[in-house]
């Protein structure tokens, strides 16, 4: 299971933490154990002063399908959204490290929020963002709901959130999703190549100019709360039971 998320200190870029989620036969899907390998990376590269920034990287053709459907309607039976995933939302928000995020492919739910949680994105020309949270009967997490009309405005935030419309890597960029687009076999160099820029500049000043240009963090973690409440409550509806029926009979 730990091999489903491989973290490493990339030895060509000091200073750079490398989390790769690397799961490709479920197009990287992510489990609960999972996020806990996540969380305990962030916290511990918090920790770390050699570690400067943190680059997250999927695999080839796909960054992250989002939830693993089965692990999470087993948290779900209980009708919790699962401290797992919170934990690791919660470490994303009060990391003290730039985060860049290099995406090839899929880039679903969880797969695609996160990203408004990092600092730069980098995307290839095939990648794909969707956020099918309606259509499984279920509402927007990670804060996505605050952070992406700020990030986009209204009217696109209403159809990647609401209306689950795909996003190319294009839109992504147009709607400020993410900040560059390249060729698929760019991602991981790119991605790999600004995390080192980062990582060799003054740490005491980017981390003021980091934090001054995100914002307050109490407002973002308040959200995430109030969507958890939101998400809880309608795994627990006749709509949710319905909607993973008709997507487990696929």
């Amino acid at each position: 299971m730990t091999d489903h998320i491989i973290v490493e200190q990339s030895v060509d870029h000091p200073g750079v933490q490398i989390i790769r989620f690397n799961r490709p036969e479920k197009k990287n899907a992510i489990t609960r154990a999972m996020y806990v390998r996540v969380t305990e990376a962030l916290k511990a590269a918090d920790a770390d002063e050699a570690i400067r920034a943190t680059a997250f990287l999927g695999t080839d053709g796909a960054f992250s399908a989002g939830n693993d459907i089965a692990d999470f309607l087993a948290a779900a039976m209980g009708g919790s959204l699962g401290h797992e995933l919170l934990d690791f939302l919660y470490a994303l928000v009060n990391s003290r490290k730039p985060l860049i995020s290099g995406v090839d492919g899929l880039a679903i739910g969880i797969g695609t929020t996160m990203h408004m949680h990092c600092d730069l994105t980098i995307a290839s020309l095939r990648s794909q963002f969707r956020t099918p949270f309606v259509d499984l009967a279920l509402v927007p997490e990670a804060a996505s709901s605050l952070l992406a009309p700020r990030i986009m405005g209204h009217q696109r935030a209403f159809a990647l959130l609401a209306a689950g419309e795909d996003f190319s890597a294009a839109d992504a960029r147009d709607a400020g999703l993410i900040w560059k687009v390249c060729a698929p076999g760019e991602v991981e160099h790119l991605t790999l190549a600004i995390a080192a820029k980062l990582a060799a500049k003054p740490a005491s000043a980017l981390r003021i100019a980091r934090d001054l240009v995100r914002g307050p963090r109490e407002e973002i973690i308040t959200r995430i709360d109030e969507e958890a409440r939101h998400f809880t409550a309608q795994l627990k509806s006749d709509e949710a039971r319905k909607a993973f029926e008709a997507f487990m009979r696929r």
